[in-house]
């Protein structure tokens, strides 16, 4: 499993959100500029998160982003499936199991269930606070 572009900046969109609030809006401008992304590209992401209530826009000259809860609300898991879909590595481990039709006799499927469930087991327990503490570490280390 590769997550793409889409997944990876918004969970660095939504980590910068929670690094740079302070109880204020964040232009979109200002995270494009600090995450080096396109504008154009986090325009696209941050209309998928509003839609979901994960941010909330705020209008006017003062306006921006903020995150709708406090970053221990949210997981990795939850940013990353709203923007990838299954995190799954193959179809038949993914919630359903999926249309395999040799899933019954397939020993590979028990790997491809337990690498799912590993993948899942880490992006379900790493919340945005985390992050922004794991940052902050890396940030002292300099």
């Amino acid at each position: 499993m590769k997550l793409s572009t889409r997944g990876r900046y918004a969970l660095r969109l939504m980590l910068d959100l929670a690094a740079n609030s302070a109880g204020e809006p964040v232009r979109l401008k200002d995270m494009a500029r600090r995450q080096a992304i396109s504008e154009k590209y986090l325009e696209q992401i941050i209309s998928v998160l509003n839609k979901a209530g994960f941010v909330r826009s705020v209008r006017g000259p003062q306006g921006g982003y903020v995150l709708a809860r406090s970053p221990g609300e949210y997981t990795a898991g939850m940013i990353l499936r709203l923007t990838e879909g299954s995190l799954a590595p193959v179809d038949c481990a993914a919630e359903g199991g999926g249309d395999c039709a040799r899933a019954a006799d397939c020993a590979t499927r028990q790997l491809w269930v337990r690498l799912n469930d590993a993948i899942n087991g880490v992006v379900d327990h790493v919340t945005l606070a985390d992050l922004l503490e794991w940052q902050g570490a890396q940030t002292a280390q300099r």
